[in-house]
């Protein structure tokens, strides 16, 4: 699940800000997005839900291996009393079973792949959003993704990963509806119906 993590994450690979900086002295900033990632709640959030639908479909997977596995023992023991016709027939059908396991594998793994691309780009998404208003507030003409970037060495204050965890973290919550989360601003409780005076 890392790889395609890594893969979501290079669809950020430069963010600029939407305010064009000095032509003499560009100010240039940073970002880690594995690490955001790793540290945001909604992406703490994002990969027990993953981690979760992981074990479940790992289990379906095991049990499917569990009954080739007796299946392959049975057949062992019944084969010194098979004709040759109804071992040619039983060993098709295993292998018919084993075919079938293995696509419900591949199946299993794309589905898991696909939804862990779905819910990195809806976080990335949203921290690009964070980024721009970073730079843009502090004068930054240019914010590279440190490990796409090849970035080997750069000044620690120019590293605005803790401030794009700490402000992604003010501001969305995991679960949280979309158009609150889009404005940053607190979701208003619905009012309260007026209970009916208690004798």
């Amino acid at each position: 699940m890392r790889t395609v993590a890594v893969a979501a994450l290079a669809a950020l690979a430069l963010v600029a800000a939407p305010r064009p900086a000095r032509a003499a002295d560009p100010k240039i900033g940073y970002v880690n997005l594995q690490a955001a990632m790793n540290d945001v709640e909604e992406g703490k959030a994002a990969k027990a839900e993953l981690k979760k639908e992981f074990d479940q479909k790992q289990k379906v997977l095991d049990d499917k291996q569990n009954e080739l596995k007796k299946l392959k023992e049975d057949l062992d023991k019944q084969a010194i009393v098979m004709s040759e016709e109804t071992k040619r027939e039983k060993q098709m059908d295993f292998e018919r079973r084993v075919m079938e396991v293995q696509q419900l594998f591949v199946k299993l793994q794309q589905e898991l792949a696909e939804r862990e691309r779905e819910k990195m780009k809806v976080i990335i998404d949203k921290m690009e959003l964070v980024i721009k208003e970073i730079a843009e507030a502090g004068g930054f003409a240019y914010v590279f993704e440190q490990q796409n970037a090849g970035i080997l060495y750069a000044p620690a204050n120019d590293n605005l990963t803790p401030e794009l965890v700490r402000k992604y973290n003010a501001r969305f919550k995991p679960g949280a509806g979309s158009s609150g989360e889009k404005k940053g601003a607190a979701k208003s409780e619905p009012a309260k119906k007026a209970e009916p005076a208690k004798k």
